[in-house]
């Protein structure tokens, strides 16, 4: 167990000093939120996002895949927004929410990103990770709701940048109140139950974690960061530098909320042509109550349909996956919507006492013909447990940035992220 302080920790942190394993790992969740955020950039979340910030938050640091330009804050807050315009990006399951989706775009944020080496950054998301992680464990074990991410992953963004900038530990301690007084303390189950463009609240924490450390660096103080400094969080910071939550993040295989993907991983499991469908009159899923909430059957919006899990479980079984297609021009496919409509979910006490540490469902198709097929109870691929292939995580990458950015384009992306540790962080930013 480590001794040290935490802002001690994260202050005297070397991002060189990791395993080759970390520099492996990390460069597999950068090249995951860079084919999410490549995908999502052809939503309407992110056409709104790149407007709103080049209006109101101009500035000459580029956004992330578009040709605009805004201040530090406005491409943190543009690029979070649009990676959480997907909802493929990755996840921990003690936060039930998402660190990545704030991290890339508070270190793109700011100019002293290009004299950083491959390794630097590749560090930097590193710690961002441990940082958001226990903080978003600590928030959820102290405060009386459910938030999202916004409201911890703001913690991690404020200390990469603040150790981007080198500042020093009284000045990463301001920059780390102000990201937790500032954070946005939204409720997520709101979301769940009404989908719309605020989604994760990961726009604002990732804007407010850069600002944050902004503002430190100008004198400006902040309230003690309670998620890490309150001695009733001290057990989820008492292993820093032993534990890391790097390797305990899941990757996505569908853009669909994850409390919906154990769900479609069942049905996939019981039908092995689309000839099937035709017989199928109900469909029955059982899971945990969270992901029953997950309630919308004929979505009209993208947010809805990645946070309904009766039309992921339609999509699964009419398309054999899910992917862009499936939450966007889809919508109006009458086949789909039949299917979503004999979708009926209950809840299992057994699949609610494992939750959040594990998310499991099964399903139980019924035919016209009487026929009952049952499934064996599921948890979404992806997970530490479970993990995707590198494979997997490459074909993701390039199935979701292959139509925006192109093919020659993504392949020397991807070439320069697979050798990142040993290359200026320059050469990746001109992809960017």
């Amino acid at each position: 167990m480590t001794t040290a302080h935490p802002l001690d920790w994260i202050h005297r942190f070397d991002p060189e000093s990791l395993s080759d394993a970390h520099y492996t790992h990390a460069k597999r969740c950068l090249l995951d939120l860079l084919g999410v955020a490549a995908g999502a950039s052809r939503t309407p979340l992110a056409r709104i996002a790149e407007r709103y910030v080049t209006s109101q938050h101009g500035g000459d640091r580029p956004l992330l895949f578009a040709d605009a330009k805004a201040s530090p804050t406005g491409v943190a807050l543009h690029g979070a927004w649009m990676i959480d315009a997907l909802d493929a990006h990755d996840g921990q399951v003690l936060t039930k929410g998402h660190c990545g989706v704030a991290l890339l775009p508070g270190l793109l944020a700011l100019p002293d990103v290009e004299r950083l080496s491959g390794r630097e950054f590749l560090g930097l998301l590193t710690l961002g990770y441990e940082v958001a992680t226990r903080a978003g464990i600590a928030l959820h074990a102290t405060a009386c709701d459910y938030h999202t991410s916004g409201a911890w992953n703001a913690l991690g963004v404020a200390a990469v940048t603040s150790r981007l900038l080198q500042l020093d530990r009284q000045t990463l301690n301001e920059a780390l109140g102000i990201a937790e007084f500032y954070g946005p303390r939204s409720q997520m189950m709101r979301c769940i139950d009404h989908p719309t463009m605020v989604k994760d609240g990961s726009g604002w924490g990732a804007q407010a974690g850069v600002a944050a450390t902004l503002l430190a660096r100008e004198g400006f103080t902040g309230a003690p960061a309670m998620t890490i400094e309150d001695i009733s969080t001290a057990e989820y910071w008492s292993d820093l530098g032993q534990r890391w939550y790097l390797f305990e993040q899941y990757f996505k295989a569908y853009p669909v909320c994850r409390w919906a993907q154990p769900a479609v991983e069942a049905v996939l499991s019981l039908v092995d042509s689309r000839g099937d469908l035709q017989r199928i009159e109900r469909i029955d899923i059982t899971t945990f109550h969270e992901g029953k909430r997950l309630h919308v059957t004929r979505p009209t919006t993208t947010e809805q349909a990645q946070y309904s899990l009766p039309w992921s479980v339609a999509c699964a079984l009419q398309f054999g996956t899910i992917d862009v297609h499936g939450i966007t021009e889809a919508l109006n496919d009458p086949t789909v919507q039949a299917l979503a409509e004999r979708v009926v979910i209950q809840e299992s006490d057994a699949f609610n006492e494992r939750f959040p540490q594990e998310r499991w469902a099964s399903a139980r198709l019924h035919f016209k013909d009487g026929d009952v097929l049952e499934s064996a109870p599921y948890e979404a691929r992806g997970n530490p447990t479970n993990p995707l292939s590198d494979d997997d995580i490459v074909a993701k990458f390039h199935a979701l940035a292959d139509p925006t950015l192109g093919r020659s384009h993504t392949h020397e992306l991807r070439s320069i992220v697979d050798t990142l540790e040993a290359r200026p962080m320059r050469d990746l930013l001109v992809y960017l």
